[in-house]
Formats: structure tokens, sequence, C-alpha cells
């Protein structure tokens, strides 16, 4: 029969982890002393938890951690909600998203050091990307499991026909938290005034949480986000200071310090951008006033090539979210569409041809499924009399690149990591 856990010991524990830390990597260790440490049931909490307002823990799981790896988990749980992953799963599968978020967060931690527990999730070829761009290689089938648990979310919601529930795309604009941060210390005085305490030790409840606490409302999620952006803020100013800021969370804190649109958002603005580039100089049919003739931008019908990578490693789930895209554009600007399906060669169905007016359709059957390379496309185009106004090519991006960069502007949207050698890439995420 194994002795019980002595709490107090488990609590030293903690707070000589967290010590290390400030000392050591003060960024972190500045994020972690926002989260009160709140002993849990092990009904509910095997390892450990957040909610975004408290570090859960389960005295036994800490027991068996070494103290290099107990500051890795207090890490783990603080960068979960100082990178607003409770805001920023959207319409996606819960279970994938956690996924996600582990993937991204533990390749930053080993990189800065720190000592994974066993049963934390880690792939290098998962290195140096964040979680929207991570959670379309996640396999739906995939049934790993999350070390810790992430409470904040409410499970998923699905629709009669009992798939996901997909919102509509374009309704997807960021939230509150993807605004740029105010100065960190308005917060702390905020909390101040109302009696918190922000650097609290252990939480007030010595019995531990018997039950784990509701997922975060709406409301709740976006003010938390702010408060953890400030945060975010804070301790990177702090720890640049103290000359212990290292290049991989300077490059994460200034990506997540940046408004962040949906790639939806982005392809839309390049289409738009690209319809209104020419000036006019035509008489105004309204010649009252001032008799002056002023350039202006006109939109006109602008041709857009589009490149579909078929060599299988975009699904056609996938394709047709795309392509319910280029609809939803193409019902603001006059656009006309050619398009070419591609692996190692042009598909025999290519070009489909589709005038302003008409509808995207894919065909029912596209043959495919073989290497990929980007040069056919290209070569298609070279081969044109008019040339088309840009170029998108819907890739993974993994395949061979023509050498010389086109001279049509060209929009990459890439399902994955790999950086294009020329052009503009929009991560699919």
């Amino acid at each position: 029969m194994t002795d019980p856990i002595n709490i107090s010991v488990i609590e030293k524990k903690l707070m000589a982890a967290r010590t290390k830390l400030i000392l050591d990597r003060p960024f972190l260790g500045a994020l972690v002393l926002r989260l009160p440490l709140c002993h849990a049931d092990a009904t509910w909490c095997p390892t450990t938890a957040t909610d975004t307002k408290k570090f859960y823990y389960n005295p036994e799981f800490i027991a068996t951690l070494k103290p290099a790896e107990t500051q890795f988990i207090l890490a783990h749980e603080a960068l979960h909600c100082a990178l607003s992953h409770f805001t920023r799963r959207l319409h996606r599968v819960k279970h994938r998203w956690d996924l996600a978020c582990d993937y991204a967060i533990n390749p930053i931690l080993v990189q800065e050091g720190l000592v994974p527990p066993a049963g934390s999730l880690l792939l290098r070829e998962y290195e140096n990307m964040c979680a929207e761009e991570i959670y379309p290689l996640i396999a739906d089938n995939d049934m790993s499991e999350t070390l810790d648990q992430h409470l904040y979310d409410k499970p998923d919601s699905f629709s009669e026909g009992g798939g996901e529930s997909i919102d509509n795309p374009l309704d997807h604009e960021p939230s509150k938290g993807d605004a740029s941060p105010k100065d960190s210390s308005s917060q702390d005085n905020k909390d101040a005034k109302q009696g918190k305490q922000s650097k609290q030790e252990f939480d007030p409840d010595a019995g531990g949480a018997s039950a784990p606490p509701p997922p975060l409302d709406s409301k709740e999620a976006e003010d938390l986000a702010i408060q953890w952006q400030q945060r975010l803020a804070g301790a990177a100013q702090q720890a640049e200071q103290a000359g212990k800021l290292s290049g991989v969370l300077k490059r994460i804190i200034t990506a997540e310090l940046q408004p962040r649109l949906p790639w939806r958002t982005l392809l839309s603005q390049y289409i738009t951008a690209s319809a209104k580039d020419d000036y006019s100089y035509s008489q105004p049919s309204n010649r009252r006033g001032n008799p002056a003739i002023y350039p202006r931008l006109k939109s006109s019908q602008i041709n857009t090539v589009i490149g579909i990578d078929v060599s299988g490693s975009v699904d056609d789930k996938e394709i047709q979210r795309f392509i319910s895209e280029i609809n939803a554009i193409k019902g603001q600007i006059r656009t006309r569409i050619t398009l070419l399906a591609c692996d190692s060669e042009l598909s025999e169905e290519s070009p489909l041809v589709f005038e302003p007016w008409e509808e995207v359709l894919m065909p029912e059957t596209l043959s495919g499924g073989g290497t990929t390379s980007f040069c056919p496309v290209f070569t298609w185009i070279d081969q044109q009399d008019i040339p088309p106004d840009i170029i998108i090519y819907f890739t993974d991006g993994h395949g061979v690149f023509p050498k010389q960069p086109s001279y049509i502007p060209t929009l990459w949207l890439i399902k994955g990591k790999v950086e294009p050698p020329w052009g503009q890439k929009i991560s699919l995420n």
C-alpha cells in the first residue's frame, strides 16, 4: 500500500518549479504566476488542467514528475492561456483542436530547454507551426490524447445530419481578443481595485476542486483573451529588458500580438485589390459642381487562373470549401475564372472556364493522384495570348516549383508550413 500524498510537499515542489522558471525564463515564469495553483480531484483530473483562470493538478501526478518536467507542465498550461487557444477554435472539432494546440506548444518549450513529461505530444514536423496550421494536418480519426485537459472549451456541436456543425466560413472574423494589447498595467490596477490577487500562490479552496469548472461562455472568453494578451505583452517586455527573451519566443509573441485574419478574408482582400488597380479619367455623368476631372480607381472584370493540387494531398472536402469561397467572392467582384487541376500534369478536364455570371463547379470526377509539380499550370499560362490578372494556387506546397518566378501576381494558398520560393503565401487555417 502506497503512502498518502503530502499536499504541502507537492505545493512546495510546484512553487520551487515556478521560482526556477521566474529566475531562468522570466517570460514563462511571469505567465505561470497568473494561474493560481489548485489541487483537483483525481476522478476528473488525472494529470493537470486549466480553464484559463487556474492551474489544476492531480497531486499524485505531480509527485511522479522530475523538477524539470514540473516546470514544463506549468509553462504548458500558461501558454495555452497566453496564446488564446480558448478563443481560436471557432468551427473546429474540439478533439483535433486540442491535439493541434499541444502539438504547437510542446516544441516551443523543448526549444526553450524544458523537459516534457512522458506522454506529451511531440512531432518534429510540427515545429514552428501554429495550431491553425497543424489542425488540417491531423487525421479525423486520430485517437491520440493530450496529456492535460483543456477545460475552457465547450464540447462539439453537431448538426441533425450527424456531421460537424460548420458555420458560414465568411462569418469567422477575429474576436476582440485579437486586438492589439493595451498597457498591461491597466488590468493589474483593475484587479487590485476588485480585490483580486493576480499573483496568488494557491487557490483558497484548501480542500481542492471536487468538480471541474464549467467551460467559458463567449463573454468570459473575450474578456480573458484581452487580459492574457496584456499579460503576454507585459511578460515579453520584462523578459526582453532582462535580456532573457529567446528568438523563438520573440517570433511567436510578435505573431500573436498581430491582428489575426482568417485566410478567407485575406483571399478576398487580395482579389479585391487586384480588381481595383487601374485609374479612370472618364468624364463623370453628373457635370454639376467642380468641373475638374480627377483620377479614380475603377473596378472592371478581371481574369483569374486558379490552380488546384489534385495529387491526393488535398482532400475533396477542402477543395469544395475553397471553391465555395471563390463563389462567394465572385458574387461581389466580376471575375472570369479559369480552373486548372494538376498533379504532375494538367488533368484531362482542364481548363474549366467560368464566366463572371456562372457558378464555379467542380466536375464529379477529376483525374489526378500522382506526384506534384506546379510547372504545368505556369507553362499553360505562358502559352496563352492574354495573360490573367492574378494566379491563385491551392496546395499543400509539396511539389516542384518553377525555377523562374511568374511575372503575374501569384498567391499560394498552402495547407502546411512550406514556404514558396516566390509569390505571396496565405496559410490555410
